[in-house]
């Protein structure tokens, strides 16, 4: 283990200060109710049941086999229904489908479809639709960036690949009522697959007559507790209670708008002035404030995802450089990223997998070093990499517009520059073009990247860097690592399936394609009139389950 102490070190904190005094708070309207919130019994509802929600980038669409972000998912769940359902505490209850059963060897699922189910228009929901859903899913033509997360039916992967069309996917409708879906393998964490997504019905005569605009007011027909009413770009999406849905009974809020605010500072103060009913997040910098003077409606919990800066792995510098690509990750002080730059209840990240059930998260030896003993590594290997401060490193770091993504940028860019001399250049893009650009990867050397789990288990994690999977963005190949996921997918033994999810992590940190800097929180603003919400370690909040108090 190599000694030595970064003589520069003590201007680091005078960097980031400079870095941070840059975004002084703003005076915003403060917080008004017009009386006691649920009225004198504190539990009597409004009379209007409106939600507003605040809900960063605006969604690329709303067609859920061809969706990837955080936004347009939120959105989704309120239009769409899959056969399993996922509670607020994280409980897989039925959905579309009102029970199943699963064989004795694990590979045959069984679903019966709720005779009560309905599209918004007022069609039947039956099984035949889950058929021809998680075909058009799986089908290459349709270009779904998650397509891989349904590999474990039957067939799935020649499907996804155009070796076998998707006819031959192993799902069935036995009848309007019954659905049986195949596997290749024993899959305990299936069921949870199924609240993706990728996993919702669409509506075969709607998708068939409008093709890719089928997604859109006025043609989307959705079986979820929501129906899209409208939607402005840049400026709103308003659903409708869908009257058709097989649970309205036990749905309140009769109309959702989700307002694409990509500016935290802006979402705070719309907030602040009676504009929303909740955040999507809060600017870092405010955290304390807003925990001092709006009490109790600052929610901070843990939540299942990774925040990370990707390297591309298939194009100079950081092709075929190991020493490069641990030098920038040694040389990033974590714990001076998620106490001091962030400081809302965000944990270090040394390895990819965050804390799931069922697994060990694996960190690489030099985790458990001091910050000093990294850095003096990290130069090391600059220097072995071919780089000194006569001729420092000269990179581009992709962010898409965020203020709170700015200020991560900012830090590491000033943490490679304090230790190894590395120029950094930032750069914003809205959030569609940043998308493109990282999965064409010919701009793009490293770029900010989140990954937020599809259900509780580290396969979620570890799947996304497998060079068949068409969201591995960094690029990164190891035939290595490929098998290990492959074995493990093949694998029912709970333990021999763990220890290889752990070795491939292993193998993943050995290589690091990428920076895992730290293990999320969600953190929003929610209005003490807003009933029903419940953080959650998915950070999944149906609007059915909400309700408005009078104030």
């Amino acid at each position: 283990m190599p000694e030595g102490v970064n003589r520069r070190a003590a201007l680091l904190p005078v960097l980031l200060c400079c870095l941070l005094a840059g975004c002084g708070e703003r005076t915003a309207v403060p917080s008004a109710s017009a009386g006691p919130v649920g009225g004198p019994g504190g539990q009597e509802r409004a009379q209007q049941q409106l939600l507003r929600k605040g809900n960063g980038a605006e969604p690329e669409s709303l067609d859920p086999h061809r969706t990837e972000s955080v936004a347009a998912s939120n959105i989704e769940r309120d239009l769409f229904e899959g056969l399993v359902l996922e509670t607020e505490d994280g409980e897989l209850v039925p959905g579309a489908a009102a029970s199943w059963e699963v064989s004795a060897d694990g590979l045959s699922y069984r679903f019966h479809m709720r005779p009560d189910a309905r599209w918004s228009n007022g069609d039947r929901l039956t099984a035949r639709d889950f058929e021809y859903s998680l075909r058009r899913s799986c089908d290459p033509a349709t270009l779904n960036g998650y397509s891989s997360i349904l590999y474990p039916i039957l067939n799935a992967e020649a499907v996804v690949e155009g070796r076998l069309p998707p006819t031959a996917l192993g799902v069935q409708a036995l009848d309007d009522a019954t659905l049986e879906i195949h596997l290749s393998g024993p899959t305990p964490y299936f069921l949870g697959l199924l609240t993706h997504s990728s996993a919702y019905p669409v509506h075969r005569p709607s998708v068939e007559r409008y093709g890719e605009k089928f997604a859109r007011p006025g043609n989307l027909v959705s079986n979820g507790a929501y129906r899209l009413e409208e939607w402005v770009i840049q400026s709103h999406i308003r659903l409708l209670r869908n009257r058709y849905y097989r649970d309205d009974a036990h749905t309140s809020i009769d109309e959702v708008w989700y307002y694409p605010i990509e500016n935290d500072d802006a979402e705070v103060n719309r907030y602040r002035a009676d504009e929303l009913d909740m955040t999507e997040g809060v600017p870092f910098r405010q955290v304390r404030w807003l925990r001092e003077q709006l009490l109790g409606e600052l929610r901070i919990a843990p939540y299942l995802g990774t925040y990370y800066f990707g390297f591309n792995n298939t194009r100079p510098p950081f092709r075929d450089n190991l020493p490069l690509r641990l030098a920038l990750s040694m040389a990033v002080d974590r714990d001076i990223l998620t106490q001091r730059v962030m400081g809302t209840g965000e944990q270090p990240a040394w390895g990819f997998v965050p804390p799931v059930v069922n697994y060990s998260g694996q960190r690489p030896a030099w985790a458990d070093w001091t910050q000093e003993q990294r850095n003096a590594e990290a130069r090391r290997l600059y220097h072995e990499a071919g780089y000194s401060e006569q001729h420092p490193l000269e990179v581009e770091l992709l962010y898409n517009t965020d203020q709170n993504h700015k200020r991560i940028a900012g830090a590491l860019a000033a943490m490679w520059k304090q230790t190894l001399g590395v120029r950094t250049k930032l750069l914003n893009q809205e959030w569609k073009v940043f998308i493109e650009n990282r999965k064409r990867r010919v701009i793009t050397q490293v770029f900010r990247s989140g990954w937020i789990g599809d259900y509780n288990d580290a396969y979620t994690f570890l799947q996304l860097l497998h060079s068949a999977n068409g969201q591995n963005d960094p690029g990164y190949r190891n035939p290595a690592y490929d098998a290990l996921l492959d074995q493990a997918a093949a694998t029912a033994d709970p333990a021999e399936r763990r220890a290889l999810l752990e070795a491939a992590e292993r193998q993943l940190l050995a290589d690091q394609p990428l920076i895992p800097l730290y293990f999320y929180a969600s953190k929003r603003l929610v209005k003490p009139w807003v009933g029903g919400y419940r953080p959650n370690l998915m950070d999944h909040h149906h609007s059915k389950d909400l309700y408005i108090l009078r104030h």
